[in-house]
């Protein structure tokens, strides 16, 4: 199984402006995200998908593998889609460039998803942090026995409503593809569920693509805000 991964890495972000290029100890956020992926030996190719000259000129400067993709795009998985239509694989890795602290063991979780060939979507959950359970920025799923996801939502889901005390998973953003979901994908208007809770993965489900969700015991940090970058930049410096 041929898989590589694609990192989206835009400049322009709402919540922390020019995070791709922030830098972590001397080295740009994006860089940091790009050399945890490369550290997976499971992978053909690992290539960071930009809009930005300045993000490329940052990579190639770096030696890392970077290319320049339309600015056109709205989604992450829509600038993966460009790279699957050039380059052929099995399996398109797509991590988001805000998560520095992705392990291999976490791709190597993804990838163990999508030998089933049954399966177009691929993602992966971890147990929810206490504090993350009430955070939206902390995604939440549910599944069913067999993995497969029945919703994902910035929400507490599912709703405790006799205090039973359910495990909450939070999603980890760490998806993986087939070419035809992919195809699907960008054929599609925005779906209006992935309007609501500005989550891309929903339009999968909204078009009846079943996405099935391996789990982690490995948390992760996304960097959406200030605060998340001090905590990565904790744990990378403790590392």
């Amino acid at each position: 199984m041929k898989a590589i991964a694609v990192i989206p890495a835009r400049l322009a972000s709402t919540r922390l402006p020019r995070k791709m290029l922030r830098e972590i100890a001397g080295k740009p956020l994006v860089g940091w995200v790009y050399e945890a992926v490369r550290s997976s030996p499971l992978l053909s190719d690992v290539i960071i998908a930009t809009d930005s000259d300045e993000i490329l000129d940052a990579c190639h400067t770096q030696g890392w593998n970077a290319r320049m993709t339309s600015s056109i795009h709205r989604s992450g998985t829509e600038r993966v889609h460009e790279v699957s239509n050039s380059i052929a694989a099995d399996v398109y890795v797509n991590v988001q460039g805000d998560e520095p602290l992705v392990r291999p063991e976490q791709i190597a979780t993804l990838l163990e998803v999508m030998k089933n060939p049954a399966v177009q979507v691929g993602t992966v959950k971890t147990p929810c942090p206490t504090h993350d359970v009430g955070n939206p920025n902390a995604v939440k799923v549910v599944t069913i026995p067999d993995g497969r996801a029945l919703y994902f939502s910035r929400a507490t889901i599912p709703f405790d409503r006799d205090g039973t005390g359910p495990r909450y998973f939070k999603h980890l953003g760490l998806y993986a593809y087939r070419k035809p979901a992919l195809d699907l994908f960008v054929s599609r208007p925005e779906s209006a569920l992935e309007k609501h809770e500005r989550l891309e993965q929903l339009r999968f489900l909204e078009n009846g693509i079943p996405i099935y969700v391996g789990e982690t015991p490995y948390d992760s940090v996304g960097v959406d805000t200030e605060e998340d970058l001090k905590r990565v930049t904790e744990v990378l410096l403790k590392r």
